[in-house]
């Protein structure tokens, strides 16, 4: 296993990865027999959080205070709750890629699963 990564990954890096990996979260949703739409609430706000972060590409000092600081809008329209609760995953995602080598592999490799929807087009993330 990889050691602790000691160069520092750009959040927007990151968050195209995870935008990777959430296809995999959207084909298990799909395949579940019970209703789902909270499920899918909760998947798109956090593609709406990780393609704004990937959008404005904030630095990675104030990554954390730039997604608390998110709130709903147009594009977001959730409660502030769901909002952080989200944005608040997205950071700790952000923290593993630092930290844990297989997670930044994964990432790296485009966020490989089974459970991706087939018909999506993945590529790998280079620059992580």
């Amino acid at each position: 296993m990889r050691e602790a990564c000691t160069t520092e990954i750009r959040p927007a890096e990151v968050c195209r990865a995870l935008l990777a990996a959430l296809e995999a979260a959207e084909g298990r949703r799909r395949r579940r027999k019970r209703d789902t739409t909270p499920d899918a609430i909760g998947l798109t706000i956090k593609r709406r959080l990780l393609e704004q972060a990937v959008r404005q590409d904030p630095e990675a000092e104030i990554f954390e205070q730039w997604l608390m600081q998110i709130t709903p809008s147009p594009e977001l329209p959730a409660s502030s709750g769901a909002i952080a609760a989200m944005a608040r995953g997205i950071f700790e995602e952000w923290r593993m890629a630092h930290v844990l080598g297989t997670f930044r592999d994964w990432l790296e490799r485009g966020a490989p699963s089974d459970d991706a929807n087939e018909t999506s087009e993945k590529s790998p993330v280079s620059n992580i």
